[in-house]
């Protein structure tokens, strides 16, 4: 009989589909790996435990805050902010948090291609612009609230990551 190739196509088909769950859920366990990773390494920078990730300070309103519900374009939009923000910084505490900020946004990409939903390019944002004015003028500051609010923002993110966000 001819059933012989028909199964083999099956099993075969059976088999690329486990492969390919296996892959998106092995991305999606080190995206949350890699989001415990940073905010470990910002509770490791002592000073930025001075802040609440709710508080407003005068000035630094384009730092985003804590968003309850977040979609992978949105995770993605809000960590190229912090990025960009962290790389204005000239502290050396957050080069490495800033790199893995980018590897964290790669892994977003895989997610998002996995569900056949590409995210959008991030530009610079304009509310970035003032961003030079602002260190000049509270540069500890700056840096204190960031990390702050970074960290709370991952902490959503990790909590988002386990309902399976959508685009």
């Amino acid at each position: 009989m001819r059933l012989e190739p028909l199964c083999r196509f099956l099993w075969v088909w059976c088999y690329l589909c486990y492969i390919e769950n296996l892959s998106v859920q092995a991305v999606q366990d080190d995206t949350k790996t890699l989001i415990k990773t940073i905010v470990t390494r910002i509770n490791d920078i002592s000073h930025t435990q001075s802040v609440s990730s709710k508080q407003r300070v005068t000035g630094l309103d384009f730092i985003p805050g804590l968003h309850p519900l977040l979609s992978l374009s949105k995770m993605d939009q809000t960590l190229a902010i912090y990025q960009q923000i962290l790389a204005s910084l000239p502290s050396r505490n957050v080069i490495q948090i800033s790199n893995d900020l980018e590897n964290l946004r790669d892994l977003l990409h895989l997610l998002a291609a996995s569900k056949s939903c590409p995210l959008p390019q991030v530009r610079a944002l304009e509310s970035l612009e003032s961003l030079g004015v602002v260190l000049e003028a509270s540069l500890y500051s700056t840096e204190v609230v960031a990390l702050s609010r970074l960290q709370g923002s991952l902490q959503d993110m990790l909590r988002q990551l386990d309902l399976s966000p959508g685009c």
